[in-house]
């Protein structure tokens, strides 16, 4: 599965309430150049949470994070905050998708933790210029 483009492997967890936006974000995420290993797909925070102490228990580490904030059961801020809370995946950057761009739910986002913001509807090119260089971070730390 290899795409000739010698950057890191990366495993990635989607969450959002839409099959059809996990997918969007998935292929964004292929077409922007991050070579996915894998993808973990969650309906809402609380799925996701559980898809991520699975993986702590299991040292199948999580690399990057899309949440949507929006869903039914646990919205993406309760996800990201008792993510921290619990500390897991701590190395992960968390990328937040959202309709709401200037809304104070994005600066809450940021303040527990997550490292960028995607509004809705949006590019491959703008999936390209937030994930890069967080995945380039990460790799450094």
């Amino acid at each position: 599965m290899e795409h000739g483009k010698g950057g890191r492997q990366v495993k990635a967890l989607i969450v959002d309430d839409s099959a059809m936006m996990r997918k969007v974000v998935e292929r964004a995420l292929r077409q922007a150049g991050v070579n996915l290993t894998e993808v973990a797909q969650a309906n809402n925070g609380a799925e996701a949470l559980e898809i991520l102490r699975e993986a702590a228990s299991s040292q199948n580490g999580i690399d990057l994070i899309f949440s949507d904030i929006n869903m039914p059961v646990m919205d993406g801020l309760e996800f990201v905050e008792k993510r921290k809370e619990e500390g897991l995946a701590p190395g992960a950057p968390v990328v937040m998708i959202t309709t709401e761009g200037s809304s104070p739910l994005v600066m809450r986002a940021l303040a527990a933790g997550a490292k960028g913001y995607i509004c809705k509807p949006f590019t491959t090119d703008q999936v390209k210029a937030c994930v890069m260089p967080l995945l380039s971070a990460a790799s450094m730390a």
